[in-house]
């Protein structure tokens, strides 16, 4: 069988009938014992791998046969595969793909004003006035200043949002900014160097210049810390106070055009890629 995403190798699953092992061998290249992944009362693995998104039922089939299909770490190239969608892991082309139908993935635009919690004592706009009529109960990944629009993402997956905010795992957020103008040559040396704020020192993974006119610039700022106003107290730091501040990718999910106060689902893509960012 093939070792786990981590290196490790995956525990095998109790054998649910006396056919032989399928094929399959560790991502290091050691030969480790096979195990059987299949699953006598689950679904045929190319139908989920279809349902989820990732091609046809045919093109599914060919990935299998391929190779490029692991079950529980281990390749599988055989078309006859059942498998437990809630309870064994699946990846293609070493992407995890969620076979679960009744986890939801969604991109958010949050406009101005609108404050990231599902619902506010204040009775301020929140993002429950735009999701709330769904059925699922959504978790926002991380926060937006009611001062600052753009991509949040909402999930009901308590386990991927965790791990999306959580600094260890340091998924990068992408944020463009205008600033009072210019902005000198040592502004960014100057943050990806580090500024000590007053919780402790922070920079930037990158920063640079995306254009200027008399008297503003506008900057994009990529960094994974998700302490509170961090983006504006950097700036603000190095002398360029925020004027307007938009987030525009988390991880590999970008903004693109989605419209203001509209959200859209992520696709197979973006969510085996949150996953693996995730180390999931």
């Amino acid at each position: 069988m093939r070792a786990g995403r981590r290196g490790r190798p995956t525990q095998p699953r109790p054998q649910s009938r006396a056919d032989q092992p399928r094929s399959g061998a560790s991502r290091q290249g050691r030969d480790i014992e096979p195990v059987d992944v299949h699953d006598p009362a689950g679904v045929r693995l190319q139908k989920l791998l279809a349902a989820a998104g990732v091609g046809s039922r045919r093109a599914c089939e060919q990935l299998i046969a391929a190779g490029r299909v692991e079950v529980d770490g281990q390749v599988v190239t055989e078309l006859g595969v059942r498998i437990d969608p809630l309870g064994q892991s699946v990846h293609v082309d070493g992407i995890r793909i969620q076979l679960d139908s009744s986890r939801v993935y969604f991109a958010f635009n949050k406009p101005l004003g609108v404050v990231s919690t599902m619902n506010d004592e204040q009775g301020r706009p929140s993002l429950g006035d735009y999701v709330g009529r769904r059925g699922e109960r959504l978790f926002h990944v991380g926060r937006l200043d009611s001062d600052t629009d753009g991509l949040i993402l909402l999930t009901n997956d308590g386990e991927l949002a965790h791990r999306l905010q959580h600094p260890s795992y340091g998924v990068p957020k992408t944020y463009i900014a205008t600033v009072p103008g210019p902005v000198g040559r040592d502004v960014g040396r100057t943050l990806r160097a580090g500024v000590e704020l007053e919780d402790g020192p922070a920079k930037v993974d990158s920063f640079k210049l995306v254009d200027s006119a008399p008297g503003k610039a506008i900057v994009e700022v990529v960094l994974h810390e998700g302490r509170k106003h961090i983006v504006r107290r950097l700036l603000e730091a190095v002398g360029h106070p925020v004027l307007t501040l938009t987030r525009v990718q988390v991880g590999p999910v970008l903004l693109r055009d989605l419209k203001t106060g509209r959200m859209r689902p992520l696709n197979g893509k973006e969510i085996g890629e949150l996953f693996q960012a995730a180390e999931l």
